[in-house]
């Protein structure tokens, strides 16, 4: 399978799917052994909001596929200037309403992929005895090449607490 950048939901192969989840049964697998959907809560159709069904296309999807339920857990603070610049309004509490429904979810880091790279995707591999190409650097590095964080994170000037956890950590223990 080819290695594809981002795209918007209306491109993402299993959109159908998630519209429609009884079509799953007619989803050609072809030499494939594992496939990932990124389901956005909500995603946009025709410029209009929709809440995913997640429940009946994880249902549907459990009829064919052995299923994992991963999300992907973002600084809320950058989350919250992301939705607001991308969809105008802060939609995170949306997810967490229909989070409530879901059962046995994993939770993984968008922060922590980008600090330990290679190492936390095998640790994630062997956690969910799922086969994630950790090892694949020049495929990762290129990846990680493009921080999605950085437009958000400024320098700031000290504060009270800089000054405390300078001077704990200038002290001999």
């Amino acid at each position: 399978m080819e290695w594809r950048e981002w795209q918007g939901h209306h491109q993402e192969p299993f959109q159908e799917y998630w519209q429609d989840p009884k079509k799953l049964k007619d989803f050609i697998t072809g030499p494939y052994d594992y496939f990932v959907t990124s389901i956005s809560c909500p995603y946009y159709k025709d410029k209009k909001p929709q809440i995913p069904k997640y429940n009946d296309f994880i249902q549907e999807a459990k009829k064919y596929f052995e299923v994992k339920i991963l999300v992907i857990a973002r600084d809320r603070n950058i989350l919250k200037l992301q939705q607001q610049r991308v969809r105008g309004k802060h939609t995170t509490v949306e997810f967490i309403n229909e989070l409530k429904n879901i059962d046995d979810v994993h939770f993984i880091s968008h922060e922590a992929l980008y600090l330990y790279q290679g190492k936390y995707l095998e640790s994630l591999a062997k956690q969910l005895d799922f086969l994630i190409a950790h090892n694949h650097t020049t495929l990762l590095d290129d990846f990680l090449k493009k921080d999605a964080n950085i437009k958000y994170v400024k320098a700031v000037d000290k504060g009270d607490f800089d000054d405390q956890t300078t001077k704990a950590s200038l002290i001999d223990s």
